[in-house]
């Protein structure tokens, strides 16, 4: 502790690094990190022993990382900060700046997260041959997908944290907030497809899945296997609006703006916040 308070003097990048490597130190001494990569370990693992090949392992990961990375995301990630108070109190009454704490405080629990679910998932794809036959593209974009819902759900886990100081309350919200994605978001599109369905509703559906990060990852994924079947509504709308490439760049810049918008709000939120 005393490291890591020394030096308070230095740029703000030493503190943010300082940071970072005590809290990935206390992650990776608790067991949960652990148990999150096992799982996923085994999951890859089993889906390739009961005859899966490549791609079609990547498809049934698929719901798993659509749903329960989010959700495992922004419930730790809250559970993280509201357990980290103390800690963050302790450091502001030093001179650390509170830019270097945000920072510090996400990638201490971003990157442990992001890299059990990498290895966890690569891993055992690599160990039973699954990017033979070109499977190693469809598994980049399965990994960069849960490792950007990774750090989306984290972010917003974070700014719900801050701004709300009720411990209950924010997970309550922070768990209404992956229903309304995971779950409702597809029943209100299904709804309002079939309330207006003689009207035109391709470019307000296109809008709504901008807002959705969930349904932005299932088509940046579908839209690389190209699976018409499974691409849904918005899937195919996306398809044959922008097309292959643009769908997917579309897809992909509407998913960073979800993780720089309540990032950016969080950080500010965290600099006004009276501790």
């Amino acid at each position: 502790m005393n490291a890591l308070t020394s030096g308070s003097g230095r740029q703000g990048g030493s503190d943010t690094l300082k940071i970072t490597r005590y809290q990935l130190r206390d992650v990776l001494r608790s067991r949960w990190i652990l148990l999150y990569g096992l799982f996923f370990v085994l999951l890859t693992d089993l889906l390739f022993r009961f005859g899966g090949s490549g791609e079609r392992v990547i498809l049934s990961l698929l719901n798993v990382v659509l749903i329960g990375i989010p959700l495992v995301s922004i419930v730790l990630g809250a559970m993280y900060m509201y357990a980290s108070r103390e800690f963050t109190e302790m450091l502001l009454a030093h001179p650390v700046r509170r830019r270097s704490l945000f920072l510090g405080l996400f990638a201490g629990l971003s990157v442990p997260m992001a890299v059990a679910f990498v290895l966890g998932t690569a891993l055992p794809y690599l160990a039973h041959g699954g990017g033979a036959g070109g499977g190693w593209v469809p598994l980049a974009f399965l990994l960069g997908t849960g490792v950007a819902l990774t750090l989306v759900f984290l972010a917003l886990s974070f700014l719900v944290a801050v701004a709300t100081e009720d411990r209950i309350r924010g997970l309550g919200l922070c768990l209404g907030a992956w229903i309304a994605f995971a779950v409702v978001y597809d029943a209100v599109i299904l709804m309002a497809i079939y309330l207006l369905g003689d009207f035109p509703l391709e470019r307000p559906v296109i809008a709504l899945s901008m807002l959705n990060p969930v349904d932005l990852a299932r088509i940046l994924l579908l839209l690389e296997f190209d699976i018409s079947a499974l691409m849904g509504f918005t899937g195919a709308l996306f398809r044959d609006f922008f097309g292959g490439t643009g769908g997917r760049l579309t897809a992909m810049g509407a998913l960073l703006a979800w993780l720089a918008v309540p990032f950016a709000l969080g950080m500010r939120s965290f600099g006004r916040k009276n501790f």
